[in-house]
C-alpha cells in the first residue's frame, strides 16, 4: 500500500465506487450463477474528514516509523499501534482510529484485522466490509488469515449480503495459504450462509450450502453443530435438528447453552413432549451455569409454554434467580400464548414490584392480556401506566392499546387515540378499521378506508378482510364486489380469502355465486374455513339440504368438523325438526372433545330446545364448562318458551353472580319469560334495572316484550299508558302489535279498533296479512259481519296473505310437516279420518268450539 499523507486521510470519500463494484463482482464471476438478491455495496463512512490540525491523541512520534527512517514497523511498534487501534474503537470512535491507520506506511494484517473487527463491534458493518476491500485492492496487499476472512463474513452476515459472502468466500478459496483453513473460518461461513441464505422449506440440497460446508469439515466444534440446528430449525425441519442435537451428544462434544436455545424450538414445534422433558434434565444435569443462563431460561419457558406446560414453565421461572426483562417477557407471553390474562397481568405485577425494567415487548404482551379480559378500568390503568413510562410510545404501542380498548367495546377511546397520533403506519389504519367492525360500526369502517386511500396508504390483505367482514354484516353485494374486484386487480391473496368471500356472497343472498367461487377449487385445496363457509351459508339461506350434502362432502375428503362446523350445521336440524341427527352430531362433538366449545354447546342447547327436548338442553348447558352470555340467553329463551319462567329467573341471577354481563339480548331472554308466564311484577323491575344498573338503552324488542308482558295479564289499559310514554320510539309494529292481541284476548275492542286503524297503514307497505286478520277477528267477536267483510275484501284487493303456520312430526327418523287443508301427505286420508274421529270424541266430551271467528288462517 502506498504511504498516504495526512492531507489525504479523507481517502474513502474520494475512492470511486466502482472500485468496490468491480472488486465484489470480479471475485463472483468465477463462482456458479445464483438466484441470489443483487449485492448490498458498502457505503463510504458517514464521518467528515478530519483535518491535519485536528487535535487527536496519537502514539508518540517516535512509534510511528515514515518512510524517510524504515519501511517496516517493529513488532513492539505494531502491538502499540494495534493497542491504539483496538482503545479508539472501544471508545466509540472508529473515525479517529481509521485516521491514524491511514498515516501507517504498510499496516500489517493484524493492523487490518484490528480495524476492520472495530468496524463491526460499531454496528458499522457496510464499512467494515469496504476496508476489506480496499485490503485486498491495495497495491501492496498484506496476507489474509482466518481473522480477516472470518471478521467480513461476520460483516456479511449483520447486511444479509449474500453475494458478497460468496465473494469472500471465493477469495478465500483461491487463496494458496488456506488449503486447510481453520474451524473459525468455517463456522464464520456456516454463520453467513445460515443468515443470509433464505428459509425455504423444504431446501433443495445443491442449494443448501450450510449442510454443504458441514459435510466437509473435519473437525466441528460446538460452535458449528449450534448453527447447523439453528439451521434446521430455521428452514422448519425440526425432527432433524433433534437429531443433530443427539448426534452432537453421540461425538463426545458437550453442548453450550447456546445448543439448548437452539434445539428448544424445534421440540415446541413438533409437540415432542417426551424429548422436551428430557433435554430440561440434560440441561440441569450440566449445572448451575446452564440452568441460571439467562437465555436458555427463556428459552425453556417459551418451549414448555409452546407445549401448554405451564406449570413446568411456571417453576423454571421461579427458580430462576437472576431474571432480566427477556425472562419477564417469556412467561407474560407464555399465559397470554395459553389464554391464561390474568396470570399474565399477575406476572407483569410481579415485575414492577421488583423493580425489573420493562420495553416494547413486554407492554405489548400485556396489553394483549388485557384484550382479553376486557376489563375498561383496567385498561385505563394500563393505558396511563404506559404513558407515564414511556414519553413517546411508538407507533406499535399505540397500535395495541387501540385494539385494546376496542376488546372493551370502547371504540370511542380507540378512535381518540387513533386521531390524536402524531403518525400512523397501515397497521394503525387496519387496527382502527378492524375495531369499527368488530362494534358493528361498519358504515363507519368504509368511511375509515376511503379516507385512509386519501392519505395515500395501500390497502393490503388486512383491509381487506375488515372489508369483506363489513360488506358481510350489512349484506352489502356492491361493496363486497368492488372489494373482489380489487383483489383481482391488485393480486391480493390472504390465507382464508375464499372463505370470506362465500361468507360475503352467502350473506348478500348471491348463494350462486358463493357456490361457483366454492367449485372452483379442488377439494383437495380446500381448508377448513372454505367447507365451513359454505355449510354456514346453506343454512343461512334455508338450503339445509344442501348443507348436509356438504357435511358429508367434508366427511368424505377427509376433513374432520371442528367446531365452527358443528355450531354452523346445528341449526338446520332446528328448522327440520330431526332430533336424531342432533343427537348423531352431539355424540359426534363428544368423541372429538368438542362439546366443551362455548359456541358448540350454545349451538346444541338451542337445537335442543326449539326441538322440544328442555331437559336434554339442560344438561348440556349444565356439562358445558365455559359459558357466555350467549350460553346463558339461550337456556333462558328455552325457559321462557316452555313456561319455566322462574327457572329462566333463578338462571338470569346465576348469571350475575357469575359474573357475566347481560347484554340488549339477555335482556329480551328473560323479559319474554316473564311475559309467558305471567311474572308482571319480576319483569318490570328487569326492565328497570337495563338502564340504571347495566346501562343498556331498551329498544324495540324491549318496549315489545313489556307491552306483551302486561297485556297478556290483562293489564290493557295500563300497557297502553306504557306505550303511549314511549313517544316516537314506539312507532313500531310490533308494539302495537301485541297491543293489539290483548285487546282481542281481553275484550277491550273499542281500544282495539283505534289501535288496528294505526297498524293498518304500518302492515300495508310490508305486504303482510297478520294485523288485518286480527282486526278481522275483532270484528267478528261483536259481531260487526260488514266491517268483517270490508277488511276480507280489503286483504283481496291488495294481494295480502296470512303467512300459514308450519308444524312437524319426526317418526322413525323421517319428519312429517303439515299446514292448514294440507293434501299433500301419502297418508293423508288416514290422518284427516284420525281427525274427524278426534272432533266427534270432543263433541261427545261436551267441547264447544267457538263460532264467531270466522276468518280462515289460510286466507
Amino acid at each position: 500500500m502506498q504511504n498516504i499523507s495526512s492531507s489525504s486521510c479523507s481517502f474513502i470519500s474520494h475512492i470511486p465506487h466502482l472500485l468496490v463494484l468491480r472488486f465484489f463482482f470480479s471475485s463472483f464471476n468465477s463462482m456458479a450463477s445464483s438466484s441470489s438478491p443483487p449485492p448490498i455495496v458498502p457505503l463510504p463512512l458517514l464521518h467528515p474528514p478530519i483535518s491535519s490540525s485536528t487535535d487527536y491523541p496519537l502514539p508518540p512520534s517516535s512509534v510511528i516509523t515514515t518512510q524517510k527512517h524504515k519501511h517496516k514497523l517493529s513488532t513492539p511498534t505494531i502491538t502499540t499501534i494495534r493497542s491504539r487501534l483496538s482503545q479508539l474503537c472501544k471508545q466509540g470512535q472508529p473515525h479517529l482510529a481509521l485516521h491514524l491507520f491511514h498515516t501507517l506506511p504498510h499496516p500489517s494484517t493484524l493492523l487490518w484485522n484490528t480495524l476492520i473487527i472495530g468496524f463491526i463491534s460499531n454496528r458499522m458493518p457496510l464499512q467494515a466490509l469496504f476496508l476489506y476491500s480496499l485490503m485486498k485492492s491495495s497495491s501492496s496487499p498484506s496476507p489474509f488469515d482466518s481473522y480477516s476472512f472470518s471478521s467480513s463474513l461476520k460483516a456479511c452476515a449483520l447486511t444479509r449480503n449474500l453475494l458478497a459472502g460468496k465473494a469472500i468466500h471465493s477469495h478465500f478459496l483461491r487463496s494458496l495459504s488456506y488449503s486447510n483453513p481453520t474451524p473459525i473460518l468455517y463456522n464464520s461461513l456456516l454463520n453467513m450462509y445460515s443468515t443470509c441464505l433464505p428459509p425455504l422449506s423444504p431446501f433443495p440440497f445443491e442449494r443448501d450450502y450450510v449442510l454443504k460446508l458441514f459435510a466437509v469439515m473435519r473437525k466441528r466444534n460446538v460452535v458449528a453443530w449450534n448453527t447447523l440446528i439453528s439451521w434446521y430449525v430455521k428452514t422448519d425441519r425440526h425432527t432433524r435438528a433433534i437429531r443433530a442435537f443427539s448426534n452432537m451428544i453421540k461425538g463426545g462434544i458437550s453442548p453450550s447453552p447456546v445448543s439448548f436455545v437452539n434445539v428448544f424450538p424445534a421440540v415446541s414445534k413438533i409437540n415432542d413432549y417426551k424429548n422436551a422433558h428430557a433435554l430440561f434434565g440434560l440441561l440441569v444435569k450440566f449445572g448451575d451455569e446452564y440452568v441460571d443462563d439467562v437465555f436458555v431460561v427463556s428459552s425453556a419457558i417459551l418451549m414448555f409454554a409452546d407445549l401448554g406446560f405451564l406449570d413446568y414453565a411456571r417453576l423454571i421461572f421461579y427458580r430462576c434467580s437472576n431474571k432480566n426483562t427477556e425472562v419477564w417477557n417469556s412467561m407474560i407471553g407464555g399465559y397470554v400464548q395459553n389464554n391464561c390474562p390474568v396470570e399474565a397481568v399477575g406476572v407483569f405485577f410481579e415485575a414492577l414490584s421488583n423493580e425489573a425494567i420493562c420495553d416494547d415487548v413486554t407492554y405489548l404482551s400485556v396489553i394483549t392480556a388485557v384484550s382479553l379480559l376486557q376489563q375498561i378500568k383496567l385498561a385505563e390503568q394500563l393505558h396511563a401506566f404506559v404513558l407515564k413510562s414511556l414519553q413517546v410510545p411508538p407507533i406499535i404501542i399505540l397500535n395495541a392499546i387501540i385494539s385494546m380498548y376496542s376488546r372493551c367495546n370502547s371504540t370511542n377511546i380507540s378512535f381518540k387515540i387513533f386521531e390524536r397520533m402524531l403518525e400512523r403506519d397501515a397497521v394503525s389504519w387496519n387496527t382502527i378499521i378492524s375495531a369499527f367492525v368488530q362494534n358493528g360500526l361498519d358504515d363507519e369502517a368504509l368511511m375509515l378506508v376511503c379516507e385512509m386511500q386519501k392519505q395515500k396508504f395501500a390497502i393490503d390483505s388486512v383491509t381487506v378482510a375488515a372489508l369483506l367482514s363489513a360488506a358481510s354484516n350489512l349484506r352489502n353485494s356492491y361493496v363486497g364486489r368492488q372489494t373482489h374486484a380489487y383483489l383481482i386487480r391488485h393480486g391480493i391473496e390472504f390465507e382464508g380469502m375464499e372463505s370470506y368471500l362465500i361468507d360475503m356472497y352467502a350473506k348478500s343472498k348471491l348463494i350462486r355465486t358463493s357456490e361457483l367461487l366454492f367449485e372452483q377449487n379442488y377439494p383437495s385445496d380446500r381448508d377448513q374455513a372454505t367447507w365451513n363457509a359454505m355449510i354456514a351459508g346453506y343454512t343461512q339461506n334455508g338450503l339445509n339440504e344442501k348443507a348436509i350434502l356438504i357435511l358429508r362432502e367434508t366427511l368424505v375428503h377427509n376433513v374432520i368438523p371442528n367446531a365452527v362446523t358443528l355450531a354452523s350445521i346445528l341449526p338446520v336440524f332446528t328448522s327440520m325438526g330431526s332430533i336424531a341427527f342432533a343427537k348423531q352430531l352431539h355424540g359426534f362433538s363428544i368423541r372429538h372433545f368438542l362439546d366443551q366449545n362455548v359456541y358448540v354447546g350454545t349451538a346444541l342447547v338451542d337445537t335442543y330446545s326449539k326441538s322440544g327436548a328442555v331437559s336434554y338442553a339442560e344438561n348440556v348447558f349444565v356439562r358445558t364448562a365455559e359459558k357466555n352470555s350467549v350460553t346463558y340467553t339461550t337456556m333462558m329463551m328455552s325457559y321462557g318458551q316452555h313456561g319455566m319462567g322462574k327457572r329462566a329467573l333463578t338462571l338470569y341471577e346465576s348469571m350475575l353472580s357469575s359474573g357475566i354481563k347481560p347484554d340488549a339480548i339477555t335482556f329480551v331472554a328473560i323479559l319474554s319469560a316473564c311475559s309467558y308466564t305471567g311474572l308482571v311484577d319480576e319483569g318490570l323491575q328487569i326492565f328497570e334495572s337495563m338502564e340504571k344498573v347495566h346501562k343498556i338503552k331498551p329498544s324495540t324488542e324491549h318496549y315489545c316484550c313489556v307491552a306483551d308482558m302486561l297485556g297478556r295479564v290483562g293489564r290493557v289499559v295500563e300497557a297502553y299508558e306504557f306505550v303511549k310514554g314511549l313517544g316516537r320510539e314506539a312507532n313500531a309494529m310490533e308494539i302495537w302489535g301485541s297491543l293489539l292481541g290483548a285487546c282481542k284476548n281481553h275484550g277491550h275492542y273499542e281500544l282495539g279498533k283505534a289501535i288496528a286503524k294505526k297498524l293498518l297503514k304500518m302492515e300495508t307497505e310490508k305486504g303482510k296479512a297478520g294485523y288485518h286478520v286480527l282486526l278481522s277477528n275483532i270484528y267478528a267477536e261483536e259481531g260487526e259481519w260488514e266491517n268483517v267483510d270490508r277488511v276480507r275484501n280489503q286483504m283481496k284487493e291488495k294481494g295480502l296473505q296470512k303467512e300459514m303456520g308450519c308444524s312437524w312430526v319426526e317418526i322413525a327418523g323421517f319428519v312429517n310437516c303439515f299446514v292448514s287443508r294440507d293434501e299433500k301427505h301419502p297418508r293423508s286420508g288416514e290422518i284427516y279420518y284420525m281427525l274427524d274421529k278426534l272432533t266427534m270424541d270432543m263433541k261427545d266430551a261436551g267441547y264447544k268450539p267457538a263460532t264467531r271467528v270466522i276468518l280462515e288462517s289460510n286466507e
